[in-house]
């Protein structure tokens, strides 16, 4: 089935190229291109998938289909959470296929080759799925945006409030790649910021099936927290598979450091009841956020993730700019990006900072025991907003080698 969807999607491609071919030999506008670049199949396919497609071409609708005089277009591709195949795909994109900018980009490690494909080429990463801090750290490009939400807010969020409710020892389960190294990092610099220790950690490869000997390895810490530096399928097979060794009821804690609404339905509230997390977006949040949700569920028959959301702001922010600018240059564009405040149904008053993080405010919340539901998908609880100052990294500690310090 795999081998059939990319050969569908190479397909599709070529059939762009030819129509976009064809529309230049007749003197048509040549289209303002954006992919849409994520896993479509496999462990993190639900948090962005073709939901993000849908995300994408709903802020293309919204913006009138046309910027610069010139038509939007909006493609598709399954990276398969390798970096080789990620890279492989911009560089087409971009040298072939004339894109402009891509989009989503979850698996960090494939969002940080993809970034620096696009930085050698002038052109756009718009990143919403891919959590690593570093991606405005070390990677930073100055055409990289790095929209919903990062591995720094998720541990000043998720793991403050942990370490403030007498969770002072820690152990990690982090997928091995560079989101659950970063993950792990960011959370361990919280812990130990507030007098806590971390007594281990282990590895796991992505998209792992079993869990039990990790868990042993966890349980055996005898840690308050059990830290799970993960996302996705395995965040909800981890979660699960801790319930059946009884380590919740052994007294100890698990810690979802990245934990999105559809990880929390596909738990159930019985098994998630209680859980911290923190997000950028949740669709029952206020009347903007609840909109735009059944917008989005009417489009694609689904409640939107954050990353999906972030999909949205990030391409109509993209826009709005590349319309200000008066060009397609992706030096300008993202220039303007930071110059325009960010204001939509997730996001108010937002700002681009140089490094290319998106400053917005995070919130904090806790999942619903069962008996507090009332309708599908009412899962949250907010315990706090977490103001933009202090969700993400300051500059002055930043690894960015756009920023200039003193």
């Amino acid at each position: 089935m795999k081998a059939k969807f990319i050969l569908a999607v190479a397909a599709a491609a070529a059939l762009g190229m030819a129509t976009a071919s064809g529309a230049s030999a007749q003197g048509a506008p040549k289209p303002i291109k954006i992919g849409v670049m994520n896993d479509m199949s496999s462990v993190y396919s639900y948090l962005g998938g073709m939901g993000s497609v849908a995300a994408a071409k709903m802020a293309v609708k919204d913006f009138g289909g046309k910027v610069l005089g010139r038509p939007i277009e909006v493609i598709f591709a399954d990276h398969q959470n390798k970096p080789d195949v990620g890279a492989g795909i911009a560089r087409q994109w971009f040298d072939e296929q004339g894109v402009d900018a891509i989009v989503d980009l979850p698996t960090s490690s494939v969002a940080i080759a993809v970034q620096q494909v696009a930085k050698e080429r002038g052109k756009v990463t718009l990143i919403s799925n891919g959590g690593s801090s570093e991606l405005t750290g070390k990677f930073c490009s100055p055409t990289g945006v790095h929209w919903t939400y990062d591995t720094y807010a998720m541990a000043h969020g998720t793991g403050s409030a942990v370490v403030k409710q007498g969770g002072n020892t820690w152990f990690f389960l982090t997928a091995d790649y560079a989101f659950g190294h970063a993950l792990q990092d960011d959370t361990a610099a919280v812990v130990k910021a507030a007098g806590g220790t971390v007594v281990g950690s282990v590895n796991v490869p992505l998209n792992n099936a079993d869990f039990s000997s990790f868990l042993l390895q966890a349980q055996q810490s005898k840690a308050k927290v059990i830290g799970l530096a993960n996302a996705g399928g395995d965040t909800v097979n981890s979660i699960k598979q801790a319930a059946e060794f009884g380590i919740v009821a052994g007294g100890q804690r698990l810690a979802g450091l990245l934990v999105f609404i559809m990880d929390v339905d596909a738990l159930g509230l019985k098994t998630a009841q209680g859980l911290l997390l923190t997000e950028a977006y949740y669709w029952d949040q206020n009347d903007a956020t609840r909109a735009w949700a059944k917008r989005f569920q009417a489009v694609y028959g689904k409640i939107p993730t954050s990353g999906q959301a972030g999909v949205y702001g990030a391409v109509s922010h993209y826009l709005k700019a590349m319309a200000a600018a008066g060009t397609d240059d992706g030096i300008k564009v993202v220039a303007k990006m930071r110059e325009l405040p960010i204001n939509d149904f997730m996001t108010k008053n937002g700002k681009l900072r140089e490094d290319g993080r998106v400053l917005r405010d995070m919130y904090l919340f806790e999942v619903k025991k069962p008996e507090e539901s009332k309708y599908p998908f009412d899962y949250y609880k907010q315990l706090a907003v977490i103001p933009a100052a202090q969700a993400y990294r300051p500059l002055s500690e930043s690894e960015c080698p756009l920023i200039k310090k003193n």
